[in-house]
């Protein structure tokens, strides 16, 4: 297969689905070191993958509407590539895909495409049931015959960050990192849960817990929720660290616990051991990669209870909305997961 000579990608969200394809790029720019790769991404995701080399950003603000959409249009108007990677299907996404110019059209398959994704798109990834998102990612480089394995799939880390990340674990490979939220409120586990998950760790193993998120109003309550249902004092660092310095955290931590949500994403790509925290979603899809034998996984008892179907007959990448959903997660479960990847 010939060389393309120029390549979009667009991928604007969200920060899981950048982090994945991080592996996607470097597998291309391996296979074809002098291809050029512009990335449409987001506004906020931008922040994990700038430093990337060897990669043109257009960075699309979505609260910024339809201005946001002629502007993007202005800077697309003049340009042609070779292939377009079209690696999301939410009907903005596939708005901006009519924008882009390019020969080779690239999207998902017919099951996981929707809002008008074939429309935009010419070819397709393989259908391939059951498979993780990471991997479903990483096809599209393998579609343009790029090999993905062994690719290096961690978000780059500063020096600085890694100073930020020295001076909170000045010993590497011993502190627990918690990030209890996700965007999506009913991901979230409980604060008596992770409260009495952190002080086993302090009481048991004697490792310090360190309490990282960022600086909404939603992760610095559950924060201090945690904070005051311990017995032992942890280190809060939640909303007091920038994206690159949580990256340094996470590098330099023992292990993290977390909810579906990014930060499980950027660990298991930094070869960091994720306890996962799963019921609303299936870690089997979304789940952190080369850490989902750590996680503790209740989505299959929530399809029985809450949908009344077994998890093989719900369309694959279903979310359990239900409120009481995450309440499937016993503390014991995740204390006897940190007790085998803490020993």
């Amino acid at each position: 297969m010939s060389a393309p000579d120029s390549i979009c990608l667009l991928r604007l969200s969200a920060l899981g689905d950048v982090c994945h394809c991080i592996a996607t790029v470097r597998a291309i720019q391996r296979q074809w070191p002098e291809v050029r790769i512009t990335w449409i991404i987001g506004k906020s995701e931008y922040r994990l993958v700038c430093d990337l080399p060897g990669v043109e950003f257009i960075v699309f603000d979505k609260r910024s509407g339809m201005r946001g959409l002629f502007g993007l249009r202005r800077q697309l108007a003049a340009r042609r590539f070779d292939v377009l990677l079209h690696a999301q299907v939410s009907a903005r996404a596939n708005l901006i895909a009519s924008l882009v110019r390019a020969d080779r059209r690239i999207g998902f398959d017919a099951a996981r495409a929707r809002e008008g994704h074939g429309l935009v798109i010419n070819e397709r990834i393989p259908a391939e049931p059951f498979q993780h998102q990471a991997e479903a990612l990483r096809s599209f480089a393998r579609v343009l015959g790029a090999d993905t394995d062994g690719i290096d799939r961690a978000p780059p880390a500063g020096a600085e960050d890694r100073e930020f990340a020295l001076e909170h674990q000045p010993e590497p490979g011993r502190a627990v990192l918690i990030s209890p939220c996700s965007s999506h409120a009913v991901r979230n586990w409980s604060v008596p849960g992770y409260a009495k998950v952190a002080d086993w760790v302090i009481e048991e193993t004697g490792r310090p817990v360190i309490l990282v998120g960022g600086p909404s109003e939603t992760e610095k309550h559950t924060g201090a929720a945690i904070e005051s249902a311990m017995r032992h004092v942890p280190v809060n660092l939640i909303g007091k660290d920038t994206l690159g310095q949580s990256l340094a955290m996470l590098e330099r931590a023992a292990c993290l616990v977390a909810p579906d949500s990014g930060p499980v994403h950027f660990a298991a790509a930094l070869d960091t051991p994720v306890v996962g925290l799963y019921a609303s979603t299936w870690s089997r899809r979304s789940g952190p990669l080369g850490s989902l034998e750590h996680c503790v996984d209740r989505f299959p008892e929530a399809c029985r209870r809450f949908l009344r179907r077994e998890p093989g007959q719900v369309k694959w990448g279903k979310r359990i909305e239900n409120p009481a959903v995450m309440d499937l997660v016993a503390p014991e479960a995740v204390i006897d997961r940190l007790s085998i990847v803490l020993a």
